[in-house]
Order: C-alpha cells, then structure tokens, then sequence
C-alpha cells in the first residue's frame, strides 16, 4: 500500500470518530469513561479533591475497568487521562496516615495497597490493547509510575514529572520498577534521589513520554494516535505487545528463538495472509482480527 493510501485509510478512520460518553454507576464521581465508535475507550480520572490520587477505590475502579477490557475484542486501544491539572499525585497520604491508627500500625494495609498497586500496573502492561497516557498536569510518585507504565504516552508542555518520596522519608520503591525500565539508570537515579520535578521536554529526552504537545493540541495529537492504532488488525496488535514485554525480559539468544516462533505463527493468521496480499495488490486490508 503507498503511503498516500495509507493516510487516506487513516484520515478516513479518524473521520468516523465519536465519542459516547456514559458515568460509572455510583462511582462516576473520581472515574468517567467514553468509548468512540472506532473502539477506543477513554478512562479519565476525575478526583480532583485528591489530585487524582490512587486511593484505593480509585485503583480498583481502574483495575476493574482494565480487566473488562481485556476482555472485549470491540476495544482496539485503551486512553488513560486525567481532568484537573494534576494527572495523579500517587498514593492517597490521608488513607496512609488513617491506617497508622491500626493495631498493627498499618503494616496489613500497606502491604495490601502495594499489592493493588503493583497488580494494577501489571494489568495495564498485560492487557491486549495498546494503553496511552494522557498528560496535562503534575504526574508525581504512583502517577508517575501510572504514566511510565503505559505503553505510550503524549503530554503537554506545562506537564511536569516527579518521584518524590524521597521528600518525605518514603522512598518511591514501587515507582522505581516502572521508571526504571523506561529511562536510563542514571536518569531513574536521580529522579528517585532528588525527588526533582522535570520538565515533559526532559520526560520525552531521557525516554519517560513519547512527544511533547502544545497544550490545546493534545486531544488531537491523542486521537490522531489511538485512531491509526485502533485501525490496524487488532491480533497482530494483541501479538505485538505480549511479545514485545516478554522478550525484552530474555537474553538475546532466547529473545531470537521466542520471537522467530511468534512470527512464523503470526503468518498463519489470516490477517498476516489479508496483509500482504493487500499490500502486494496495492489495496486497503479488510482485517478480520484473526
């Protein structure tokens, strides 16, 4: 397919965009979604009273939402955003300081919230479709470990980025496993030891954001995004991205040998077969997701 075809298929895709947007019950206060009609759904986080903090019922809302869309083949992509000006501020530090009145002095609690924490990020990397971060505002701690955990993520210039926890005696160790296997290990290093706010032109160099956009821009820049996505086949999608996290955690020679199976099992697939045939016959692909 030319490349002028190719942009012609997209910008068709994009055209027949539109969002429907619905609450979420009784929980439509901190968490709204939206699904377009060309499979992308929007999750945005709207508790602005905590700046969007992870609180618990915030973390399960997403964990819920994240493990039902895994399983819905109608949803190509997944776009995480935020309103407010702060994209998530991390862990709620009033439900921290409430556990402490606990016998155990919060011990079980803590636990309990790294673990949901931990799982929720886990998922976002495991789920099918491609996840985006949406950034507009201050993205600290948890949130930050939030943004470096999608697979992609566009922010605007006056976004900001931060593993803090090292200001109040709490070292941001969970964060750290995100950030750390994004950015290089100096970058990551002094991030955690500084607790330093950076800049979204710092984010996209050490490799944290994949662009930088103008702040009236991004739910374009966002939308352009998802749409080329969400109108590829959503198998090779789906294959792409499992193997893309598994091999990475191989050592060279077992990455070969682990990417050369999916591959060669990738070319049974019909879509691998309505592919190339559409490439060679210089037409647009019907993918059938299979």
């Amino acid at each position: 397919m030319s490349k002028n075809r190719i942009r012609e298929h997209a910008l068709d895709f994009k055209k027949k965009i539109a969002f429907n947007k619905f609450t979420m019950n009784k929980n439509a206060q901190i968490l709204i979604k939206e699904r377009s009609n060309n499979g992308v759904l929007r999750l945005i986080m709207n508790d602005l009273v905590s700046k969007n903090s992870l609180s618990e019922e915030m973390m399960n809302l997403l964990l819920d939402e994240f493990k039902s869309a895994s399983k819905d083949e109608s949803i190509k992509v997944i776009v995480l955003a935020a309103n407010g000006n702060v994209f998530s501020a991390g862990h709620n530090l009033k439900e921290i300081t409430a556990a402490r009145q606990n016998k155990d002095k919060g011990e079980k609690y803590f636990k309990n919230l790294f673990e949901l924490c931990s799982a929720l990020m886990q998922l976002i990397i495991s789920v099918p479709q491609p996840v985006i971060a949406e950034v507009d505002g201050i993205a600290t701690a948890a949130g930050c470990q939030l943004v470096a955990s999608c697979d992609l993520a566009i922010a605007t210039q006056e976004s900001k980025f931060a593993t803090p926890g090292v200001n109040i005696g709490l070292f941001c160790s969970t964060p750290m496993v995100a950030l750390s296997r994004n950015v290089g290990r100096k970058d990551a290093m002094q991030m955690l030891l500084t607790g330093d706010l950076i800049s979204a032109k710092k984010a996209k160099k050490i490799g944290l954001i994949n662009d930088v956009i103008g702040k009236n821009e991004l739910d374009e820049a966002v939308k352009d995004l998802s749409a080329k996505i969400a109108s590829k086949s959503s198998m090779t999608i789906k294959t792409g991205k499992k193997a893309f996290y598994v091999q990475a955690e191989m050592d060279l020679s077992k990455a070969y040998a682990y990417t050369s199976k999916v591959m060669a099992e990738n070319l049974l697939n019909e879509d691998a077969k309505e592919g190339i045939d559409a490439f060679i016959n210089k037409r647009s692909p019907d993918w059938k997701d299979e």
